[in-house]
């Protein structure tokens, strides 16, 4: 299992990437939620282009893949689970559920300390909302996230199993959940209830403070819930809320070069 992972992550979580992009792509031209704002081409070119320097750059400055750690950690009995015997599906379902809550718990820091809001926000200076911000991420935002996301699992000792499935997960329902796609809403109140569905997460990217300040998750809607920062709707509706950031109105914030200079503008929201 080890070596299979390791030699085989990354052709696997490319897989899975394509796989659910393309569905959510297909999705949203076939029932979309609202109508689209800024050039597609524009947006669409800029975020998979971040996209694929992101995972250049992971692979370069980062030696190891989280998934590798968990192997690493597994070989030297580093953290909890490997010096405490535990049930291989109870170790597994705690890792991905600690992993979830750490990525909650990242999430809420990123946007209430000025620092690390300044990495974040380039996420955010997206004008409309689709599956490409889903992977829209500043590169030193996704070290920071990835080193953080380590240091978890090797206290744990996670499983390298769990923490491969948690990435494959995450992933997916980062794309799902920034979709510009229409659910149900029946279908959505029973979604939500355990994911954070498109109409919940876009509340999120509104650009009404109160509104960009709630809904954190990227994955289990519980935390939301928990830690009472969960907002049903838009104050204006989905299809009449604006998306972004109030200082970043201008589109060529949707272009590569000022997306990454994001971090180091003077305007703070």
């Amino acid at each position: 299992m080890n070596i299979f992972l390791i030699d085989s992550e990354i052709y696997l979580r490319l897989s899975f990437f394509m796989g659910v992009f393309s569905v959510m792509a297909a999705w949203e031209v076939i029932a979309p939620r609202r109508s689209l704002h800024t050039p597609r081409h524009i947006r669409w070119f800029s975020n998979l282009t971040i996209t694929f320097f992101n995972g250049i750059a992971v692979r370069l400055l980062l030696p190891l893949t989280v998934t590798g750690i968990a192997v690493v950690s597994s070989e030297r009995n580093w953290g909890i689970f490997n010096a405490i015997w535990v049930p291989p599906l109870v170790a597994g379902t705690i890792t991905i559920i600690v992993l979830d809550l750490t990525i909650y718990t990242q999430h809420v820091i990123f946007h209430k300390f000025p620092f690390f809001w300044r990495l974040h926000r380039m996420h955010h200076t997206d004008l409309d909302i689709d599956v490409t911000t889903g992977a829209r991420f500043h590169p030193l935002e996704i070290i920071l996230s990835m080193g953080i996301k380590i240091a978890v699992v090797m206290a744990l000792g996670a499983p390298q199993s769990a923490v491969f499935t948690f990435e494959v997960l995450l992933n997916a329902t980062s794309m799902f959940n920034h979709s510009n796609v229409f659910m149900n809403e029946r279908v959505d109140s029973i979604v939500r209830a355990v994911l954070v569905t498109p109409d919940m997460h876009r509340v999120h990217h509104s650009v009404l403070i109160k509104e960009t300040d709630s809904n954190f998750g990227f994955n289990l809607s519980w935390w939301d819930r928990i830690f009472g920062t969960y907002h049903a709707q838009p104050e204006r509706g989905h299809k009449d809320m604006s998306i972004g950031l109030a200082n970043y109105r201008d589109q060529k914030w949707l272009t590569l070069p000022w997306m990454i200079i994001v971090p180091f503008s003077s305007k703070y929201r």
